[in-house]
């Protein structure tokens, strides 16, 4: 600690030493770094600041001025003004616009660069083996934490002359629930938070903004079918007691299932008309175009955001290798710009890493994957079982009599397995989590750019698949392929496959979906909530400095998890939504909660992060883009294979009419028999016989046919139709988007000549400024040299 802080003051940091008022063995010591200091540091790390005013007109975005009469008041949070800057440098610092020494530099500016030297100040130098930063000494207890401090009370306004009471403004105009329908104060966020938190909060906020459409097409499109599942020929014959009251179905397993009518799925075939209807066909079209719409206004918003920010040219430009890089930094390479570099390993080293890192990420994808296929097996099992012997038990026991209509084997089988697979996907996530950490810090990123996109890429695989399986599996798989009652698919040999709920496997996606959707949902934000305020209390009149030890520290990885709950979140809207209209109305509802418990987080229960750069939202953008092309192809399956929609069309144009049927007018009477299949009970094994011969869902020749069992022509149709539904809607969408992308600029043209006129007027202002600075330089040599000379008729003039 001693040589550390010896270490700082060589580099002319400012230290001072104060006793905790509360906890006695605690000493905090105050870091500042004086004027020249920042002055040397902002030019190493290439900080812009502003030279001048700027004083050309501002673009309006579309955006905003939809967007503008939700904002705070400007007589409570004033604009920021707009100046034109430059990469600074010590030697022209007459050059920029310096009014007050101490504003210069703002606050954010200032932690940042002090942040900077921390992490690079040795703490013990051995030889050539020189050990820094500040992490280190956090991490071995040297340190208990290091942070900037908030600038005020969250819900008191300092009274000290000169404090912006940045705290208290963010709180009541942003973090406090009366404000949940205000858009956000981005430019004081970024001002006082950096722009890391400030670009998060954007995108957060402008995809919640977008949710707001897909939500109200979503939402109509349930009411229409909601308003027409009672008028659906479909739910009419099942519930009819003379056409689905006369229809005995197949026992759903071997020996020990019952057989049961039709019409007892009558509630379900109603629930699955409110969502398989031609409403959620031209619904899983638009959404593919609001995906498209999403991502490339985003990149015209984020552009602007770029400009005003000064982030343009952050990434060529200021960006420095992390301290865990410098430090294992032996070997030379040579480098295309600078000619000679020094890295931490060899080429040959490098390339292990990174198949130690892909190979170890499959094999935890691999085990995901084993385990999903373990819950298919516990199912298959357990369904048995309780086919067998919960019946039985509901039947004898009178305790349990008035519950023998809810709990089913079906539903006992899937509570079972989901609270096994929850405990699964924590136990998985827990342990990946430090995997994925340890992978990336072999693999030693340059940067912490690269550092988080590479921890990205690996998280977001693996929530991908934890996630994401189970719905697959019921989309995809389920009940696809399960052979027939005579001679049906086994899993290992042993057990037998699953079919579909009686409402259908689109029912039971719909299902999956909004537990998973609300359930998470609900719990990460009770979770966030409780274990904050758990960990902190009230503030207390103490030093700023000790009130803010006592709150929540972000942590390393910082608004990483943000960002993950958000891309799964957008996953779920997007990949399934042909299932699911309801799920960008979730999705709204728990973003407007997310962002004002994300601020409220930030702005009173957590300490001051330290600011840093960032120019976009790194990893996710391709991530988003790459869910985005994938969800065009999962809509279409989940229409084509997974609903009842094509079955209806093939019967309504092709075999509702002759040569297949008597009739001479299009129509959908008769479609539920024209699904099913006859099984003769003399084929079944002798415990399992019933008394008459039952049908089955599938497209099969009836017994007596020469090819009996096998798979019909009107099941050939139907698999025709299903691909072709499937090539032409993923053409017809992806050629959408391409044109969508092509026609929307990632950056508006008004915008890029604005920069160019900045960029130009910058370059005239620091060269007149060094025209002046010059001049005065050499004005008393001009002086002398008149006083010098004898000829009076020669005049020089600078």
């Amino acid at each position: 600690r001693e040589f550390f802080e010896g270490s700082l003051m060589n580099l002319g940091v400012e230290l001072e030493a104060a006793q905790s008022v509360s906890h006695l063995i605690l000493v905090y010591v105050k870091v500042h770094v004086p004027f020249e200091v920042l002055c040397t540091y902002a030019e190493v790390l290439h900080i812009k600041l502003p030279i001048q005013p700027n004083d050309l007109a501002q673009q309006s975005s579309t955006y905003n001025c939809f967007t503008r009469h939700f904002y705070p008041s400007e007589d409570v949070i004033a604009k920021e003004p707009d100046f034109f800057t430059a990469p600074f440098r010590k030697d022209q610092l007459k050059c920029f616009y310096v009014k007050d020494r101490e504003q210069f530099f703002t606050p954010a500016v200032r932690s940042r660069m002090a942040y900077y030297i921390l992490s690079r100040a040795p703490y013990d130098v051995k030889g050539s083996m020189k050990k820094f930063g500040i992490s280190k000494l956090l991490d071995g207890g040297v340190y208990k934490a290091a942070y900037p401090l908030h600038d005020s009370r969250f819900n008191v306004k300092s009274k000290e002359p000169g404090c912006p009471n940045e705290r208290f403004l963010l709180y009541n105009e942003w973090a406090h629930p009366k404000s949940f329908y205000k858009m956000q104060p981005l430019d004081l966020i970024r001002k006082y938070f950096g722009e890391k938190i400030g670009i998060y909060f954007a995108w957060l906020g402008f995809y919640t903004v977008m949710l707001t459409l897909a939500a109200a097409v979503g939402l109509g499109c349930f009411i229409y079918g909601y308003t027409t599942r009672e008028s659906s020929t479909w739910s009419k014959e099942v519930c009819d007691p003379q056409i689905g009251g006369e229809i005995i179905m197949c026992p759903q397993c071997d020996k020990i299932c019952p057989y049961w009518r039709l019409n007892t799925t009558c509630e379900s075939s109603k629930r699955l008309c409110v969502f398989d209807n031609y409403g959620t066909l031209v619904f899983a079209i638009f959404m593919s175009v609001w995906v498209t719409l999403f991502l490339e206004f985003w990149k015209r918003y984020q552009a602007e955001l770029e400009h005003d920010w000064d982030t343009v040219e952050f990434l060529q430009q200021e960006e420095q290798p992390r301290p865990e890089y410098e430090a294992k930094c032996i070997y030379e390479r040579v480098n295309p710009v600078t000619q000679k570099e020094k890295v931490p390993h060899t080429a040959c080293g490098k390339c292990m890493r990174v198949s130690c890192g892909i190979s170890t990420v499959l094999f935890w994808v691999l085990l995901i994957i084993a385990s999903v296929v373990g819950v298919i097996v516990y199912r298959l099992a357990m369904f048995i079982t309780f086919s067998a012997k919960l019946r039985s038990d509901l039947k004898y026991s009178k305790e349990l009599e008035p519950f023998k209509e809810y709990v089913t084997p079906q539903m006992a089988t899937s509570i079972t397995s989901s609270i096994i697979s929850f405990i699964i996907i924590m136990i998985l996530n827990n342990v990946y989590e430090k995997v994925a950490i340890w992978i990336t810090d072999f693999e030693l990123p340059r940067t912490k750019t690269e550092y988080e996109n590479s921890l990205t890429l690996k998280m977001f695989l693996f929530q991908f698949v934890n996630y994401y399986s189970s719905c697959f599996y019921i989309a995809f798989f389920k009940g696809k392929v399960v052979g027939y009652p005579g001679q049906p698919v086994y899993w290992f040999g042993a057990f037998r496959n699953e079919e579909c709920d009686p409402g259908g496997c689109l029912t039971e996606l719909t299902t999956q979906l909004s537990i998973i959707m609300t359930g998470k949902a609900v719990w990460n934000n009770i979770q966030e909530v409780l274990l904050l305020l758990s960990a902190v209390g009230s503030e207390k009149v103490i030093p700023r400095w000790e009130q803010d030890y006592q709150l929540q520290p972000i942590g390393k990885l910082g608004l990483f998890y943000e960002y993950l709950e958000m891309v799964i979140q957008f996953g779920f809207v997007t990949l399934f939504v042909a299932s699911f209209p309801l799920a960008p109305l979730l999705a709204l509802f728990n973003n407007l909660c997310e962002i004002r418990v994300d601020a409220w987080k930030f702005t009173t229960q957590s300490r001051r992060v330290v600011p840093e750069k960032a120019q976009d939202i790194g990893a996710w953008q391709p991530i988003l883009q790459g869910v985005a092309i994938l969800a065009v192809a999962t809509n279409a399956a989940i229409i084509a294979f997974t609903s009842d929609m094509i079955p209806r069309l093939v019967y309504y144009w092709a075999f509702s009419v002759s040569p297949y049927s008597d009739g001479s007018e299009h129509t959908m009477t008769g479609f539920i028999n024209s699904s099913l299949s006859i099984f003769y009970i003399d084929h079944f094994n002798n415990e399992s016989r019933p008394t008459v011969d039952t049908p089955y869902r599938d497209f099969r020749n009836p017994p007596g046919h020469p090819n009996q069992y096998e798979y019909s022509i009107h099941y050939w149709h139907v698999i025709a139709a299903k691909l072709a539904f499937m090539i032409v809607v993923e053409h017809i969408v992806y050629f959408t988007k391409f044109i969508l992308s092509y026609m929307i600029p990632d950056v508006p043209e008004a915008l890029k000549e604005q920069i160019k006129r900045e960029r130009y007027l910058t370059q005239v202002i620091l060269h007149e400024t060094n025209i002046k600075q010059f001049k005065e330089l050499m004005k008393p040599v001009a002086d002398n040299l008149l006083d010098d000379i004898e000829e009076p008729e020669l005049d020089l003039k600078l």
